[in-house]
């Protein structure tokens, strides 16, 4: 295996939680450990990098998520036990923009391999809604299918514009571009298993174009285009199902909503008959039943995937397929 070990470099970045107890959460198998199981090691920044980094490495990695299951990742911090290990990481795969503690610990870690989700595929941007004010009006030009099956491939390296929507992985096709992305950047960290990156990333790849055309056949006959959710984390699925996403807060999920937000949103559930107010599965679901009470709407888990609390009885597929669920019963496609 062509990897040697790095000796460990102070990084200077925020520890402000480490108080309430994530110095806790510690890489597995890091330092002078690493060296006795033989495997890749891989800081992944949270759950969906992490889930890409594990089916894809499979028995040749070790793969290290920072963010905690069932924990809310946009506000991370790191301790300098969590900083220090992460430089003596064999490859770090990230969402630059997404968690800036992990955007500064990378940066300063002068870890070689790294596979970063953005520059493997698109990154747009998604307000609260399509219906004018802060988001598209229309999805037109975004047809499904538009990147192909072989999407991006190429922009490993590339500096894109991080300042868009996240949240490309509840896209499945713009998730395999990072598959893909992260495969080769897999390749090139530890050649000798390269062959079997290639299959696994194949795997993977076709497993997500399946999860594309059931989330397409599933909504094909859908009432209703419109959906309300308390976090706007589903800008690109909806953009690649053709639906219309109206969020009561925008990307940040804490954000709190203004009345004007609210009168708004009254008007939308109206005049698109809007079924069901989504909630996520990992925050207060006060202002979504608040919005469905003064509307006589249903509510109902829409998950953002950004973690899961039980990663042994959960993983992305099925969270999806639960996604699709929901969305069809919402949306009348049942």
């Amino acid at each position: 295996m062509n990897i040697g070990h790095r000796p460990r470099r102070l990084i200077r970045t925020s520890a402000a939680l480490s108080a309430l107890g994530l110095t806790s959460l510690t890489f597995a198998a890091c330092g002078s450990d690493s060296g006795d199981s033989g495997k890749v090691q891989v800081a992944a920044s949270f759950y969906p990098m992490a889930y890409l980094a594990q089916q894809i490495g499979g028995d040749h990695v070790e793969v290290s998520n920072l963010t905690k299951p069932g924990t809310e990742p946009h506000d991370l911090e790191l301790s300098p036990k969590q900083t220090g290990k992460l430089s003596e990481m064999d490859l770090i795969v990230y969402l630059k923009g997404l968690q800036p503690a992990v955007d500064e610990a990378v940066e300063q870690s002068g870890v070689k391999n790294l596979a970063e989700a953005s520059s493997f595929t698109t990154l747009e941007d998604h307000g609260t809604d399509v219906h004018g004010e802060e988001g598209h009006d229309e999805h037109g030009d975004h047809e499904h299918g538009e990147h192909g099956e072989d999407g991006h491939d190429e922009h490993a390296g590339h500096d894109h514009d991080t300042a868009g929507d996240p949240h490309i992985w509840l896209d499945p096709v713009r998730y395999a571009e990072v598959a893909k992305g992260v495969g080769k950047q897999l390749q090139k960290a530890d050649p000798d298993h390269e062959d079997d990156y290639k299959k696994n990333t194949a795997d993977l790849v076709s497993r997500l174009k399946t999860l594309d055309g059931d989330f397409e056949d599933g909504l094909r006959d859908r009432k209703s285009d419109t959906f309300i959710t308390t976090h706007a984390a589903f800008g690109y699925l909806a953009e690649r199902y053709g639906l219309r996403q109206a969020a009561v807060a925008g990307i940040n999920p804490e954000a709190e909503p203004s009345g004007a937000r609210m009168k708004k949103l009254h008007k939308i559930a109206k005049k698109e008959d809007v079924d069901t107010v989504f909630f996520e599965n990992n925050a207060s679901d006060k202002t979504a039943r608040t919005l469905a009470d003064d509307l006589r709407l249903k509510t109902s888990v829409l998950s953002p995937l950004e973690s899961v609390k039980d990663p042994k009885k959960q993983d992305y597929f099925s969270v999806m397929h639960q996604n699709l669920t929901a969305l069809e019963t919402a949306l009348g496609a049942q």
